[in-house]
């Protein structure tokens, strides 16, 4: 039986495909309204890697027919405008869209799925280099910049390939890219993840750039390698940083995450939800992540939520109008397949839930 978060993650996501998918180029606009497509005069890969995490969401969820369909179109359209191969310039994307298709093929058994996921980790791997001590380069064209954002994701991913296809030396890129991030980027005092090193040249680490994507990527790493190992020492990181992620970032009195802008930033605390409800999954209720997780979508349905239709802006506490981005609309949708997955486990009190 669907639960209420469920139902309200399965209408979300007939949102999202009533409002945004566009089947002239088999993706999604980037935003709504756009008449005839005119909104797409940039192609976000990277956002659409997460619509392909989003859909696959739905497709475990249900094991409905739609999600699978959209699914093969999507990759379609994504591979026809990349050029007919995965690969780009930005390891980080590279990583999200990896992620997107692995967990897709170990949802559907898609064949052509796991060979996108292969194709991009090739790549991935080639960004490795000595310059700020080891690492992932952001892009190309900046091999001496190292990132969270290009490093935490790319252990999810090395760690999952492992789980999926046993190959030893994807668990050791895993660990190997855990522990730099660690070492470089991870608060010794806090367990606050900096967002990166070295930018500018200046060998600087970023401190003062405070994201939550930075922090759910982290704490997602560790969460696989927990998995793999059963060292609990990898437990132990990712709840110091999800409480650290809830003190810096969280708004004290009501638990919500707060805005980052419009464009990119809108789909960061949709990542951070995803990932801390698999700690959450994974550590059960001491840190209170599904209580944290289940204000914030309150407030998002309670502001969204009109009777019809649910589009969701960059706060999660205020009603959106006028365009909506595409980003912010799976940032929502992750929130509530995230707080479903959590009801299905029985990891929501009927308090939440109610």
């Amino acid at each position: 039986m669907t639960g209420m978060w469920g139902a309200r993650a399965e209408r979300a996501q007939r949102e999202l495909d009533e409002k945004f998918w566009n089947e002239d180029i088999e993706m999604y606009n980037i935003r709504t309204p756009c008449p005839d497509g005119a909104c797409n005069t940039i192609f976000h890969y990277w956002w659409m890697a997460h619509a392909v995490e989003t859909l696959t969401d739905g497709w475990n969820r249900t094991g409905a027919a739609v999600y699978r369909e959209r699914l093969a179109s999507l990759h379609r359209g994504l591979l026809r405008r990349n050029g007919g191969a995965w690969p780009n310039n930005l390891y980080d994307d590279m990583e999200w869209m990896a992620i997107g298709w692995l967990r897709a093929f170990l949802a559907t058994g898609e064949e052509s799925y796991k060979a996108a996921a292969l194709e991009l980790w090739e790549d991935i791997k080639t960004g490795w280099n000595d310059h700020v001590g080891g690492g992932i380069a952001w892009q190309k064209t900046q091999l001496d910049y190292k990132n969270t954002p290009a490093n935490a994701p790319a252990a999810i991913l090395a760690a999952r390939l492992y789980a999926a296809f046993g190959d030893e030396d994807d668990l050791a890129w895993a660990k190997r890219i855990y522990d730099w991030v660690k070492r470089t980027l991870v608060d010794p005092q806090t367990g606050f993840v900096w967002d990166g090193a070295n930018r500018l040249g200046d060998g600087r680490i970023d401190k003062d750039w405070k994201f939550t994507y930075c922090q759910g990527v982290f704490i997602g790493a560790a969460v696989e390698l927990h998995r793999l190992t059963g060292d609990g020492a990898y437990l132990e990181d990712a709840a110091r940083t999800w409480r650290a992620a809830v003190a810096e970032l969280a708004e004290h009195r009501t638990s919500l995450f707060p805005a980052e802008g419009k464009g990119d930033g809108g789909l960061f605390k949709g990542i951070l939800v995803r990932y801390a409800g698999e700690l959450a999954l994974t550590a059960g209720d001491g840190l209170d992540i599904a209580g944290v997780i289940g204000a914030n979508a309150a407030s998002l349905w309670d502001n969204a939520f009109d009777g019809e239709g649910a589009l969701f802006g960059e706060r999660w506490d205020a009603r959106t109008s006028g365009e909506v981005e595409l980003s912010t609309q799976l940032s929502g949708i992750i929130l509530l397949e995230t707080m479903s997955a959590l009801e299905a486990a029985g990891r929501i009190r009927q308090a939440e839930g109610a």
